[in-house]
């Protein structure tokens, strides 16, 4: 287990996490959603996530079931991280958004970052 911080672009928002694999977990989706928005995700204990600065400069998108909720700040625009709808007690966060996370560097160190098959999504059958 390792606790990690992530920030926005602009810095308005920070977060802390606990993260079972520490950036080893990093991943892809390619729902509607998350093929657009183009970011990996590290997961992380959805009871851990605390945010540390700027709660009232997140903007939240869902749709659908409603169940997965993406943050996004609403100065810079990134998105920081996002609810699961395949785990409640997991969220995803960016991993650009992690100190020291950078996806080209993730992948020479860990290897090409998987995709999820959220076109197929088991909530979706």
């Amino acid at each position: 287990m390792v606790t990690l911080t992530a920030s926005c672009h602009c810095g308005a928002v920070a977060l802390t996490a606990d993260f079972p694999q520490g950036l080893a977990s990093a991943a892809r989706c390619d729902c509607s959603f998350c093929r657009r928005r183009g970011a990996a995700a590290v997961t992380a204990l959805s009871s851990s996530l605390k945010i540390q600065k700027g709660a009232e400069n997140l903007s939240l998108y869902t749709w659908g079931t409603g169940t997965a909720k993406h943050y996004f700040c609403k100065t810079c625009g990134i998105y920081t991280h996002h609810q699961r709808r395949s785990d409640p007690n997991e969220c995803g966060v960016n991993l650009g958004c992690i100190d020291g996370g950078n996806p080209r560097i993730h992948a020479q160190i860990y290897g090409e970052i998987p995709w999820h098959d959220g076109v197929n999504h088991p909530s979706d059958q």
